[in-house]
Formats: C-alpha cells, sequence, structure tokens
C-alpha cells in the first residue's frame, strides 16, 4: 500500500537557507495548530492562522506545505492566495459576518459595564472596518468569478 505524495509545491517558493528551517518548522506547526484551536473557539480566527502555517512551512517542511496544499479544506484557499492573493467570496462573508458579530458583542459589554473610553470602542471597530474594506477589495479566485459573471 504505497501512499501518493502530495501535488508538489509552488514554484514561486524559494529554497531558504538551513541554518533557521528549525524557526520556520515551530511557526508553522504552531500556527497550524492555533488555526485547529480557532476552528472551535469563536474568539481566534481559523484561516489566518492556516495561511501563515502555509507561508512557514514553505520555508521549513516540504511534507506539512504538501499537506496543506493538498488537504481539501484548506489548500484550495491556500492556493488561491499564493497564486493570487485571492479569497474566495464565501470567505469574505463569513469573516464580515463574524466582525459583525463581535462588534456587537463589544458593543454590547462596554455599554453594560459603563466604564469606558470612547476610543475603547471606536479602535477595535475601526481596524475591523479597515480589515473588512480591505477583504472585499481582494480578487476572488477565477473559477468562482466565472461563475459569477455567467449569473
Amino acid at each position: 500500500m504505497s501512499r501518493e505524495p502530495g501535488p508538489p509545491a509552488p514554484p514561486c517558493v524559494r529554497k531558504r537557507p538551513r541554518r533557521f528551517r528549525w524557526a520556520w518548522w515551530l511557526l508553522a506547526y504552531v500556527s497550524l495548530g492555533l488555526g485547529i484551536i480557532g476552528a472551535f473557539l469563536p474568539v481566534m480566527p481559523t484561516t489566518v492562522f492556516v495561511l501563515i502555517a502555509a507561508w512557514a512551512a514553505a520555508r521549513g517542511s516540504d511534507r506539512l506545505h504538501r499537506w496543506l496544499h493538498a488537504h481539501p479544506r484548506f489548500g484550495p484557499a491556500i492556493r488561491d492566495w499564493e497564486l493570487h492573493g485571492a479569497v474566495s467570496r464565501h470567505a469574505k462573508w463569513l469573516a464580515t459576518w463574524a466582525m459583525l458579530f463581535s462588534a456587537a458583542v463589544l458593543v454590547a459589554v462596554m455599554a453594560l459595564s459603563g466604564s469606558h473610553r470612547w476610543w475603547m470602542i471606536a479602535l477595535p471597530l475601526g481596524c475591523m472596518a479597515t480589515v473588512g474594506a480591505w477583504l472585499w477589495c481582494r480578487p476572488e479566485p477565477e473559477a468562482r468569478r466565472s461563475d459569477v459573471a455567467e449569473d
């Protein structure tokens, strides 16, 4: 029973010197672990940590990098991001709703506590609005863009 190797690493990844390979390896696995935790905890992001894991794995762990690229859930998003800086419309909506929910919880908690400064609400809301605007300016993957164009 031989295992099929995953797809080869994209050609855009350059080989790094081996002296820091352990640090990239460590960052990749810690980020992947945080991403998995984020899948179950609503206060932690998943996608960001998985993308960091893929970026670090490209520099420190060929095996993890191939596994992430071949993963049925993470692989397409990682490939879209690495090749085109693209984010699917579904991911954009998920992120937008998550930020809106977080903003509502923030405002509700701050309103109930009564002891806060205006900037304690404005700063996180401004950050979420900036990230949301940046996210919606990202291109969508080619296949998804053509599906939308046909409708």
